[in-house]
């Protein structure tokens, strides 16, 4: 396999390019604009949007198999390309019961995997499962929600009403559209990125520690600070579900961790993973190698950390601009053991991923924990946003 195909030009695909130099690998990478960050990067580029499976058939023609940078993707219409020969990997039968949020917290639980409890939202009039869960809830969207889009903790019935009519008055009122959860009072989330290779063959990285605002990963702690037992347990449901699924590839696990000490499965993303990008500087193998290796059929490499730990921190947009933040980034690369990755997209907005940076610990500031990583991000955080 030695051209990739990949749906998806943003971050994800992009970082996937010193990987693929490496591994005499040539991108060729369908996205529907051309200042998308991995159209700098590709051998070939078809553009197109994502779900477009009509421009798939067009990249199936260019490549040896065809990987996913977003899982945006119209299953329906590319079954019909499976049929013909067509590699996907993972495989489109491996998508299949996780790109609904709802089908996804079937398939967990029938898995035997933790879950928080959960709903289909089907009628605005079917409110005994909010009963039942009880204030506050969680309502999702089951389709095409990232970084908080399409997530609203919600306090009251009159939040509620008022978040249903505001969301579909784009589109029919059809409750179907969301999800309902309990609100899991966490301790700390977690995530864990695990590979498998065709041949089932499956490495996991560290455990890291996340912290999100309003739904959007701002921090990345790796190592996390939890028990031996709390490790084993993730890299089991990690396993578990790999296995369970037949994955070719990269898969992202968010999790809880509640004050119980007890361990619930957040959402899977069946891709390379924001909480895994500490890997890039921190890990003998990235997680874009490593995805890169499995579908191409080539050895995993090894997932374990370099140095003693690392943060990694997104610099998010927090205006509308077409600035470049060059002074901002130079400071920010004048840390000690920094190393800042810049998207290259065109414009900024409030919330969008522009990059992150990686600091590398060493033994002695490892040993200082959590804290010292919090002062690392508040520094790196305290250049980048304006007072």
């Amino acid at each position: 396999m030695k051209r990739v195909g990949v749906i998806g030009g943003g971050q994800l695909a992009w970082m996937m390019a010193d990987a693929a130099q490496k591994l005499g690998v040539e991108l060729v990478v369908q996205t529907p604009s051309e200042h998308d960050p991995a159209v700098s990067i590709a051998k070939e580029t078809v553009f197109a949007p994502v779900d477009d499976a009509s421009a798939t058939e067009i990249l199936a023609q260019k490549c040896d198999v065809i990987t996913f940078e977003n899982e945006f993707v119209n299953l329906n219409a590319l079954s019909g390309l499976a049929q013909q020969g067509v590699c996907f990997r993972p495989k489109l039968e491996a998508l299949a019961p996780l790109l609904d949020k709802y089908h996804q917290r079937c398939y967990l639980h029938d898995l035997g995997l933790p879950v928080p409890q959960f709903f289909a939202f089907d009628e605005v009039e079917n409110l005994k499962s909010i009963e039942y869960l009880g204030f506050p809830v969680v309502l999702k969207s089951r389709r095409h929600g990232y970084d908080g889009q399409g997530t609203f903790i919600i306090q009251d019935f009159a939040t509620l009403e008022k978040k249903l009519t505001n969301e579909t008055t784009t589109k029919p009122l059809n409750q179907s559209l969301f999800l309902l959860e309990e609100f899991v009072p966490f301790e700390r989330e977690l995530a864990i990125i695990a590979a498998r290779s065709v041949e089932g063959e499956i490495v996991t990285y560290p455990v890291v520690e996340t912290q999100q605002e309003e739904q959007v990963c701002r921090q990345v702690i790796a190592p996390a600070e939890i028990t031996p037992n709390q490790v084993a347990e993730i890299q089991a449901i990690a396993h578990t579900l790999l296995n369970s699924l037949e994955v070719v590839g990269i898969f992202g696990i968010e999790l809880f961790l509640g004050a119980d000490g007890k361990v619930l499965v957040n959402e899977i993303a069946p891709r390379t993973h924001n909480s895994g990008h500490f890997s890039l500087d921190a890990c003998e193998t990235s997680q874009f190698e490593q995805h890169l290796r499995a579908v191409c059929g080539l050895p995993l490499g090894n997932p374990a950390l370099q140095c003693a730990g690392a943060v990694m921190v997104n610099l998010l947009g927090y205006e509308s601009s077409h600035s470049d933040y060059q002074s901002q980034r130079q400071q920010i690369a004048e840390i000690p053991q920094a190393h800042v990755h810049w998207y290259g997209k065109a414009e900024s907005r409030p919330g969008r991923k522009l990059g992150h940076v990686t600091v590398l610990l060493d033994n002695q500031n490892r040993e200082l924990g959590s804290a010292y990583a919090n002062i690392i991000a508040h520094t790196i955080e305290s250049i980048w946003y304006p007072r």
